[in-house]
Order: structure tokens, then C-alpha cells, then sequence
């Protein structure tokens, strides 16, 4: 029988560290503003858009859209290494999302003599891809998003990045395929790309991360358009036996840590003296990381070591956690990778990093987090098509369904139904 998910054997489960602080925190007043700024732009378009630019990212800028010149230029400005590293994650990210469109076929079947049906891959129409600026320049931001559109087949990709992104980003956007950028960000870009202004065309869905004001805007607009997922603060979690090596595991936590002050970070083991040791080799790497005014609040407030009596233990509480990111340092790291079921991306070994998969690697980082690794995958190639479904019969298939059709609508007592059902077997019998 398998257990699930909804709790963990706690009488197992121990801890060095726990966190201090819950990533749950207080979102009423974001999510206030944010309505405002939703109708705000909803109503007076670019207008109001400049206004919440200037507010907030104190930007004059009267023209959003990058030209095709502003394009050019900020890629020539790349710096030949960082060009060749681009399109280096570009080609790999592209190369993984081409294999996993081929796995989603059309499909044509005849489940009954003369009923056809099936489905078709159908590319969205246009997508939003909101590309964050944060502490750092993150080049591979735009990446993710975009190309997997490209390849997807949809037909018209808006990027929104904020006014001051490094131009690096521009150029990665351009790059990446982008049909048009807008140096829009924050709140009033999901609302620009949700609801469309005089310059930004309305998106059918909405993409990539952003901070809690974009979060929250994008769960806001969810409905008329749709979006890839909540994404909360990054996560990394690492599971590890007494095989673990406490210097990789700390530093992996820390890469993870500098991205923000709300990232949760943690070590699920079965051994105690590797807890022990990994805990003060954070405390040590601390004092030499220059990221470390943003890792060390993150590892102080959400960070966590827990010890677990068992692999069982370990296996059900990392469930239970569902992390974005789940690093396994075991024995066996394919046999206990094989165990796991919950999870944003799973990375197998120790020669496995984060870091590869949030920069070049190929695999999507744009990942499900704050337990949604229960129900979701990350984003794919497969976020940016529709699946949709058709039928056709021939007389021998109305004759199949049509008496179970109307018998069924008239149990209900839907009469309409039930005449709908009976009316095309009623004419071939006629005829």
C-alpha cells in the first residue's frame, strides 16, 4: 500500500535546525495594492503603466518596447564570452524542449465501430513572458521562458523585463526569440500583458517568476488569461546518507540561499553526524561568501537540518516537503531517486547541481514551489500547447452511442438532451 503525502512519521523525525520564520507570510497588503494597479491599467492602459513605472521603478521612459536597433545593440554589447555562454544555455534548453515536444502526438483512434476521435497539438496564440530583474542580472531568466515558446510553435512571444534590467537581459530576450520586449515590470506588466494597453498586446497566458507583487498579480488576472504556475521564494532541499560530503552540501545550500532573503534551504539525513557537520560548515562558508548579506538571513530564518531514523522516514518527510529543488547525495542516488515522488526537479548525485540546471543545462528552472511539487511539474514545452480533443461519427457509430446517450439524459430528466441524443438515430432509421 503507499502512503501519502499528508503527514510524515514526526516521532522520526528530529532536528538540528528548524526554521525560525514561515515563508507563509501576511499578503494582504500586496494583494490590495496589487488590485488597484490590475485596474488601474485595466482602465487607463500606458498611461497608468508610466505612472506605477515611475512610482516604483522611477522610470521616465515614455516608449516601453525595445526597438529591433535597442536589440542589436545590447547584443553586440555582450561580451564575447558571455555571448558564447548564452547561446551555449540557449541551444540546450532549446535541444530539451524539441525532445519533449516530440513525446505529445496527435492522436486518432476508433475506441467504438464507426466513433473517431482524438486530439491536437495546438500552439497558444501568444504568451507573456515576464523576465525579473531582482539583486542580480539572472541571463538565464529569459531563456527559460522564451525558448521553450519558440519551439513550442506559438505564434507571438511578448517579454516584459523591469525598466533598469541589465541590458544583458535585452540581449538574452532577443536572443532567446522574443518577438517583442517591453521594459515593463512589476504588478503593472502582468496587468499590461493580462489586459493589454495601447502599445502592449493582450497575452492568452502568463510566464515566468517574479516577486510577490508579480505573484500575486498573476494569480490575480488568473482566468481571462492563463499563467504557468505560483511561483513562491526558491527552494533547494538535499537528501544524504552518511555517504553525504558536508562541504558540497553546504555550499550547494548557500548557491541557492543568495538568490533571497525568503529562500528555504535544508538537509533531510539519517546521519546525525553529517547534520552536525554540514550546520558548521554553512556557519563557516558564511564568513567568506560575498553574497552573504542575502544567504545568511535565508539560512538564519528558513534554513533547516532534520535527522530521520530511517530512509523511510527521510523519503516520506522530503514527500512531505515537496521541495523545487531536491538534490540526492546517497549510497544509491538512483535507487533512492526512484522512491521519490514529489518534487520540482530532482537532481541525482552529487555531480548534479542546481546551479547547472539554473544556468545551462537544458532542464526548465522555472519550478513549482511551497509544496505544489505534490501536483505539478515545472514548466515545459508542453505549458505553451493546447490539447484539444475532437470527435466525428459515422451512422454505425451513432447507432453505438445514441440509445445509451438518450437513456442516460432521460434518467436525468434533461429532455433537450434526450431529443439531441435521439433525433440523428431517428432520421437514419427513416431513411
Amino acid at each position: 500500500m503507499t502512503t501519502l503525502p499528508e503527514a510524515y512519521p514526526a516521532a522520526k523525525v528530529s532536528w538540528v535546525k528548524h526554521p525560525t520564520r514561515s515563508a507563509d507570510a501576511d499578503n494582504k497588503p500586496v494583494s490590495e495594492l496589487v488590485a488597484k494597479i490590475l485596474a488601474d491599467v485595466k482602465a487607463r492602459g500606458d498611461v497608468a503603466v508610466r505612472e506605477y513605472s515611475a512610482k516604483f521603478d522611477k522610470s521616465d521612459l515614455q516608449v516601453f518596447e525595445v526597438t529591433q536597433g535597442e536589440r542589436l545593440a545590447a547584443v553586440a554589447a555582450l561580451d564575447a564570452q558571455t555571448r558564447e555562454d548564452t547561446e551555449f544555455a540557449i541551444a540546450n534548453v532549446r535541444r530539451f524542449a524539441e525532445a519533449q515536444l516530440a513525446t505529445i502526438l496527435p492522436l486518432d483512434i476508433e475506441p467504438l465501430p464507426g466513433v473517431f476521435m482524438g486530439h491536437r497539438v495546438i500552439p497558444i496564440d501568444r504568451v507573456g513572458c515576464y523576465v525579473p530583474g531582482g539583486r542580480f542580472p539572472l541571463l538565464s531568466a529569459p531563456i527559460m521562458t522564451i525558448v521553450p515558446a519558440k519551439v513550442a510553435g506559438v505564434l507571438d512571444v511578448i517579454a516584459c523585463l523591469p525598466p533598469n534590467a541589465h541590458n544583458a537581459m535585452i540581449a538574452g530576450c532577443h536572443l532567446s526569440g522574443a518577438d517583442r520586449i517591453f521594459r515593463i515590470g512589476g504588478a503593472q506588466a502582468i496587468a499590461a500583458m493580462a489586459f493589454g494597453t495601447e502599445t502592449v498586446p493582450a497575452v492568452m497566458k502568463i510566464m515566468g517568476p517574479g516577486n510577490a507583487f508579480v505573484n500575486e498579480a498573476k494569480r490575480q488576472v488568473f482566468g481571462p488569461v492563463g499563467i504557468d504556475q505560483l511561483a513562491g521564494p526558491s527552494e533547494i532541499y538535499i537528501l544524504a546518507d552518511a555517504t553525504g560530503d558536508a562541504e558540497m552540501i553546504a555550499t550547494d545550500l548557500l548557491a541557492q540561499a543568495e538568490h533571497d532573503v525568503r529562500t528555504r534551504v535544508g538537509l533531510i539525513t539519517t546521519h546525525r553526524p553529517l547534520a552536525e557537520a554540514v550546520m558548521a560548515e554553512v556557519v563557516s562558508q558564511l564568513a567568506t561568501l560575498s553574497t552573504a548579506y542575502v544567504a545568511a538571513p535565508a539560512w538564519r530564518d528558513y534554513g533547516e537540518i532534520a535527522v530521520c531514523e530511517d530512509e523511510a522516514a527521510m523519503i516520506a518527510y522530503s514527500d512531505f516537503i515537496a521541495a523545487e529543488h531536491l538534490q540526492v547525495h546517497t549510497a544509491d542516488p538512483h535507487g533512492m531517486a526512484a522512491k521519490l515522488r514529489n518534487y520540482g526537479s530532482l537532481f541525482i548525485g552529487e555531480l548534479a547541481s542546481v546551479v547547472y540546471s539554473d544556468k545551462c543545462s537544458g532542464t526548465n528552472h522555472t519550478l513549482p514551489t511551497m509544496a505544489a511539487g505534490r501536483y505539478t511539474g515545472g514548466l515545459w514545452v508542453g505549458a505553451y500547447v493546447k490539447i484539444a480533443t475532437h470527435q466525428w461519427l459515422s451512422p454505425q457509430g451513432v447507432q453505438a452511442v445514441a440509445p445509451p446517450s438518450a437513456r442516460q439524459a432521460a434518467s436525468e430528466g434533461l429532455e433537450g438532451h434526450r431529443r439531441a441524443a435521439q433525433l440523428r438515430l431517428d432520421r437514419m432509421q427513416v431513411r
